[in-house]
């Protein structure tokens, strides 16, 4: 089977590579060229947009040397612009929580990616990444699950992924842990075996995308009394804690953000406390679910129970901080059901 490999020059993608090719796959790398020098500033820390993006490109060549396999690289500057960064820049000028991951994975990655590739008279019978996340074929229809790996599972970021994508893909480390990943780059010896893993999609301060002046406003409480000044609303995110610049005898969080106002709101830890979100733009693998179902409303946050019917979560329990403009991703046990943007919560 010839298999495309999306490279980014970590471990994880790089082990995918080394691991197929040791199955005796025909393989071959492609990579995502994003970074446009002199466009955005960015940062030193490793994220998959910014400036350390030709060592990356670098370190995904020398892999494919070293396999004796083909590299190809595709420049995706325009498309990533459109479809990632002027999304995050709206959204957050509108006083939503945007999630660039998620949109990243599902046009990008798995879609524009493989699309020029092919385009570019490459061909392959599947695409393969280095995410944490495991495929199953059912009666025609391939299902989404969680990766083995709790920590590092990756399928919150996947849940926009259709079925003409699915049945594309693999995911050759879905089954397996972190260690046992890093353990296989050291006996293949990659030069990545250790190298951090990425901890954001932008090195830099999120603020210079928006490329919006500064401007003054109030930090208000849930009664309007103004209580602080900010330099501009999109500087924060529901739920969010530290960084606030106000005194208080209790801890504070963000609430609420008022573009028209270029107000932000805060309360107490019991003022987070939502118990139900409205979605919009829902995507599903495969049918439409009803019932019980557990949900994450960010990546790295516990999968809390809910009942969901007809675009709406109801949590009985509650849940805190869910945002608009955030993805809400259903699942049963360890497979992804879908999701959508969290249009409200109350």
């Amino acid at each position: 089977m010839k298999i495309a490999v999306g490279l980014s020059g970590g471990v994880d993608s790089s082990v995918a590579a080394a691991l197929l090719r040791e199955q005796g796959h025909e393989v071959v790398g492609i990579t995502m060229k994003l970074w446009r020098e002199g466009r955005y500033k960015g940062g030193d820390k490793d994220a998959c947009f910014g400036p350390g993006e030709a060592e990356d490109i670098a370190n995904a060549e020398a892999l494919c040397c070293q396999l004796g396999i083909e590299y190809r690289v595709f420049d995706c500057a325009d498309e990533y612009e459109k479809v990632v960064l002027d999304y995050f820049r709206s959204e957050y000028l509108v006083g939503r929580t945007p999630n660039p991951c998620v949109r990243c994975n599902a046009f990008m990655k798995f879609g524009v990616l493989p699309q020029l590739a092919r385009k570019s008279g490459l061909a392959f019978d599947k695409f393969a990444t280095g995410h944490y996340a495991r495929l199953r074929e059912e009666n025609g229809a391939v299902h989404l699950f969680r990766g083995a790996d709790e920590k590092k599972d990756q399928s919150y970021f996947l849940y926009r992924l259709n079925q003409t994508q699915l049945k594309r893909l693999l995911f050759p480390l879905g089954g397996m842990t972190k260690q046992e990943v890093r353990e296989l780059a050291a006996r293949y010896g990659l030069s990545v075996k250790d190298k951090p893993d990425s901890q954001d999609f932008y090195s830099g301060d999120h603020a210079e995308l928006l490329n919006t002046p500064p401007r003054e406003g109030n930090i208000v409480d849930t009664a309007g009394n103004v209580l602080g000044k900010h330099d501009g609303f999109w500087h924060f995110t529901i739920g969010q804690r530290k960084g606030l610049g106000v005194a208080a005898k209790h801890p504070l969080y963000v609430l609420e953000l008022n573009p028209c106002r270029n107000e932000v709101v805060v309360g107490s830890a019991d003022d987070t406390l939502q118990h139900e979100l409205k979605l919009a733009d829902c995507a599903w693998i495969t049918d439409e679910p009803s019932g019980e179902v557990q949900v994450k409303v960010r990546s790295a946050s516990n999968l809390r129970n809910a009942f969901f019917e007809a675009g709406k979560l109801v949590f009985p329990d509650g849940i805190t901080a869910a945002a608009p403009g955030q993805s809400a991703v259903l699942y049963r046990d360890d497979e992804v059901l879908g999701g959508g943007i969290i249009e409200s919560a109350e």
